[in-house]
């Protein structure tokens, strides 16, 4: 596990970003800083990464020139509202793909998949642990698809040649941006609470007022994405007129 010195993230403020050319998984190294009680604030930048996870689980395939990422984040808060924090990051990517993209291909769908030309380009990854503080640890991971898609996926993607002329942004390129923009978000949150990141992310949504399919474990259920609730979760209309709150789950429009 080598790189090079930590540097300034872009914004002229905020954590630090630490650039490594190999690590396992950049969620696992900031776990590893946060459980032995390292907790402020850094960006972990994997440019080869040998063991990254996605949710529930999954193998997530980084690949050469793609950015994998991950933000230790401490906060006061319950893990519930914590968890807002996903809304956040994908405010975040979407404006990391807003820059080499038409803005109009930039979509968000629920919970945290960010997509240009409805196709999954990004993957978002939130753990969390207890601070020694008594606070809670955040490990905020983020991998974006700037070189190339994946090899194996189990659903379509994408990646940003497929919709700009011009070479991708390098990892490093990438990072400054995604962490100005995650900054300037995070500072909505903070000061604004979590209806503003809901009015923002709305604005950019995928499939909302289309039919969908929600995958929860051992359920499946049908209905119309109506929109967020106050703490993120999405409200499905079903097929009876009974509105269902889907809190976890993987949520299907179309091909997507």
């Amino acid at each position: 596990m080598t790189g090079g010195p930590p540097f300034d993230n872009g914004a002229g403020k905020g954590p630090p970003v630490v650039v490594l050319d190999e690590i396992d998984s950049t969620n696992a190294e900031v776990r590893r800083r946060a459980e032995a009680g390292r907790t402020e604030p850094v960006w972990i930048v994997g440019l080869r990464q040998t063991a990254g996870r996605g949710r529930r689980g999954r193998a997530w395939e980084t690949g050469d020139g793609n950015l994998a990422a991950t933000l230790l984040l401490t906060l006061d808060k319950p893990p519930a509202e914590a968890a807002q924090v996903s809304f956040v990051a994908a405010l975040a990517v979407a404006d990391l793909l807003a820059a080499y993209v038409p803005e109009r291909l930039v979509s968000l769908k629920w919970p945290n998949d960010p997509m240009v030309g409805g196709l999954k380009i990004s993957g978002i990854l939130i753990e969390s642990g207890k601070s020694p503080d008594g606070g809670l640890w955040l490990a905020v991971g983020i991998g974006v698809n700037l070189a190339r898609k994946p090899i194996d996926s189990e659903r379509p993607t994408t990646a940003l040649p497929t919709w700009r002329a011009e070479p991708p942004p390098s990892p490093v390129e990438a990072i400054q941006v995604l962490a100005a923009s995650f900054d300037r978000w995070l500072d909505v949150w903070t000061r604004l609470g979590f209806p503003a990141i809901a009015d923002a992310w709305t604005a950019k949504a995928h499939g909302l007022g289309e039919p969908c399919v929600a995958r929860l474990g051992n359920e499946t259920v049908e209905g119309i994405a109506e929109g967020l609730d106050g703490d993120g979760a999405l409200r499905l209309r079903l097929a009876d007129g009974q509105l269902r709150r889907i809190t976890a789950g993987d949520v299907f429009f179309g091909a997507s």
